[in-house]
């Protein structure tokens, strides 16, 4: 059974906002990065998943030692490698991305964007999703929205946004691939693309948080602290756990206009186009982190529909993997 979602509300994760000063980026506004140095980006690759997608299991580098899977994934890095160094030297991928940094208030559930150069006017909101499962004592029920400062806090805090592509030019590579029947090279291709889509990602948000937000300026992790997160903020996507809904990229979208700038593009199911690509929000509070919302209640779905002005039955479909039964 689930908590009624004005429970769920009543039990929010509660910062001292006047005991907390929001960070002031540095920089303000949108930022555009085209034909981003893939050599640079190559450092930041997390190995670990790149097994996975071949159906190995274990942590890079031990991996390469296991008994059982080392000789298979020795001769897979091996390729991986070599491939890794084509694609920079003859330029088979091309990597844009964009950053935006705003002020921002939340308002209940939902984070209203504003323009920097008129923090009076609205550019968006975002909608999030409260967890109503029910709680511990002294857990709280949490959504994205808790972790900016309330509109009538008196603080002014702000949000980030941004997309990042490391696919453009793979479809050419793909078809040629196609051409000489070659699967195993496609995929891992393929493969590659997605650790350097993810790569970018995580080399943005390392520089949003040293430079252009720069509220973590000290900051010195090498790339095995960064896998394992242990920096301060988080980064989350639509449709993933803590933010479900994909038809919010449709807003984040429209806020930095990511297809004319970027060329990535959005499908009618949300997906985007090059596959190879990563979008999301920025997020700096200390205490901002990673959650599943589970499973969410009638109420709830209503509310949200309301909150985005999009017909119940509508968001009923995309919200159906996190909707209670019955």
């Amino acid at each position: 059974s689930r908590l009624s979602l004005a429970e769920a509300q009543a039990n929010r994760f509660a910062i001292d906002w006047q005991a907390f000063t929001p960070y002031p980026p540095k920089q303000l506004g949108v930022q555009l990065f085209t034909d981003y140095d893939l050599q640079e980006i190559a450092h930041y690759i997390d190995w670990t998943p790149f097994f996975q997608t071949w159906q190995l299991k274990g942590r890079y580098p031990d991996i390469l030692q296991k008994e059982g899977v080392a000789d298979q994934a020795q001769k897979l890095f091996a390729d991986a490698k070599a491939m890794l160094s084509q694609i920079i030297t003859e330029k088979w991928l091309h990597a844009n991305a964009i950053i935006g940094l705003f002020p921002a208030s939340s308002v209940g559930d939902d984070v209203v964007v504003f323009d920097p150069a008129d923090k009076a006017r609205e550019l968006c909101r975002f909608h999030f999703i409260r967890q109503q499962m029910k709680k511990p004592d002294g857990k709280p029920n949490l959504c994205l929205a808790d972790f900016i400062a309330p509109l009538g806090s008196g603080k002014t805090d702000y949000i980030g946004a941004f997309a990042v592509t490391a696919g453009l030019g793979m479809e050419e590579k793909l078809q040629q691939f196609e051409q000489e029947q070659d699967d195993y090279q496609s995929i891992l291709f393929k493969s590659l693309a997605d650790r350097l889509a993810e790569a970018f990602a995580e080399l943005m948000h390392k520089r949003v948080r040293t430079e252009f937000w720069g509220y973590a300026e000290a900051e010195r992790l090498d790339n095995d602290a960064l896998i394992l997160e242990q920096y301060q903020g988080i980064r989350p996507a639509a449709g993933y756990p803590a933010a479900p809904d994909h038809t919010e990229k449709a807003i984040l979208w429209k806020l930095l206009d990511i297809d004319a700038r970027t060329g990535i593009k959005l499908t009618d199911s949300y997906a985007m186009l090059p596959a190879s690509s990563v979008s999301g929000l920025y997020f700096s509070h200390p205490e901002s982190r990673y959650f599943g919302t589970g499973k969410i209640a009638a109420d709830q779905l209503a509310d949200y529909a309301r909150r985005k002005q999009m017909d119940e039955a509508v968001m009923r479909r995309w919200l159906a993997p996190i909707l209670e039964e019955g």
